[in-house]
């Protein structure tokens, strides 16, 4: 299992970036394809975004779409995702987490503790 720890997050104006992190723990983090979700207020948890071990094939919810990237550095065993055109809809608590790849759904019942984004109007 791979443990996690998010950062990055922060207050941005709409239409602002920000950068997130996360950076894993143990040796097995370059194994598993990875992905990030988030959980707005009183709403569920959903995918923003996966990729594979290797880095390649990034798939997207279509609601971030060419805004968002994923991408990851394994030598570093950190993952992250560059937010652009930031929207007051994309206010959540942003988390990573191995995924099955292809799917949306986390792999591991375990999170981080994620990493606040509050997109002002």
């Amino acid at each position: 299992q791979v443990q996690v720890v998010e950062s990055g997050g922060g207050l941005v104006q709409a239409g602002g970036s920000l950068r997130l992190s996360c950076a894993a723990s143990g040796r097995t983090f370059s194994s598993y394809p990875m992905g990030w979700f988030r959980q707005a207020p009183g709403k569920a948890r959903e995918f923003v975004a996966a990729l594979s071990w290797s880095g390649g094939s990034p798939y997207y919810a279509d609601s971030v779409k060419g805004r968002f990237t994923i991408s990851r550095n394994n030598a570093k065993n950190t993952l992250y995702l560059q937010m652009i055109s930031l929207k007051p809809e994309d206010t959540a608590v942003y988390y990573c987490n191995a995924v099955e790849y292809g799917s949306t759904w986390a792999l591991f019942n375990s999170w981080g503790p994620g990493t606040q984004v509050t997109v002002s109007s």
